[in-house]
């Protein structure tokens, strides 16, 4: 069975609302766009041993699908994501059909779990999520999430959509990997392990 891998940039509070840039998602009045700031050779160097070594598909919703391909297929000779992600096979969930605009594309859409658990059970690289905040609480709370890699930021912005939203379910993780880099940034892998259990006093 192939694995679902979310990679998310997150802020010290939890927030993971458009890290890149100002017009990444506004939504519900999110001004603090393209708080992601520190990246630097040493998370490049992280992202293309640990997350990126192996091959991989790619796994969207639709929002980070759209800026995705609005911005890679003009880029797709950068080493550390061009060119992996130009290769790769990208499944873009969405509510209803839409044109997909990047090559070797697919879209999955209706019974969006059943499809998904039917997606990890072909034969196949594992499915890689960048972003796609929507999906992830999807994918949270159907356990769906085999692998989580988060980078979290030293940086607050006090609002905006959260890796970790409303409804998430209770559950234990076990720490896979982790390491701060010179810039302050913290990337710690995590994956499911069991129901979480209440200790006592």
């Amino acid at each position: 069975m192939r694995k679902i891998i979310t990679t998310t940039m997150i802020t010290l509070d939890g927030v993971m609302q458009a890290p890149s840039g100002s017009k990444e998602d506004t939504a519900e009045g999110f001004k603090y766009g393209g708080w992601q700031v520190g990246w630097d050779e040493e998370a490049d160097n992280i992202m293309d041993t640990k997350i990126q070594a192996a091959p991989f598909d790619l796994l969207f919703g639709r929002r980070t699908y759209d800026v995705f391909a609005a911005y890679w297929p003009k880029n797709k000779t950068e080493p550390h994501w061009g060119k992996p992600f130009d290769r790769a096979k990208k499944y873009v969930v969405a509510h209803k059909p839409f044109k997909l605009a990047w090559s070797n594309s697919a879209l999955i859409t209706g019974d969006v779990v059943t499809e998904l658990k039917k997606l990890k059970n072909v034969s196949g690289p594992d499915l890689l999520v960048y972003g796609s905040g929507n999906l992830i609480q999807t994918l949270l709370s159907n356990y769906l999430i085999d692998r989580m890699h988060i980078w979290t930021f030293p940086v607050t912005v006090g609002s905006g959509k959260k890796l970790f939203a409303e409804g998430t379910r209770p559950e234990r993780f076990k720490v896979a990997d982790a390491k701060i880099t010179a810039t302050g940034l913290i990337y710690a892998s995590y994956e499911t392990s069991d129901p979480l259990k209440l200790g006592s006093l």
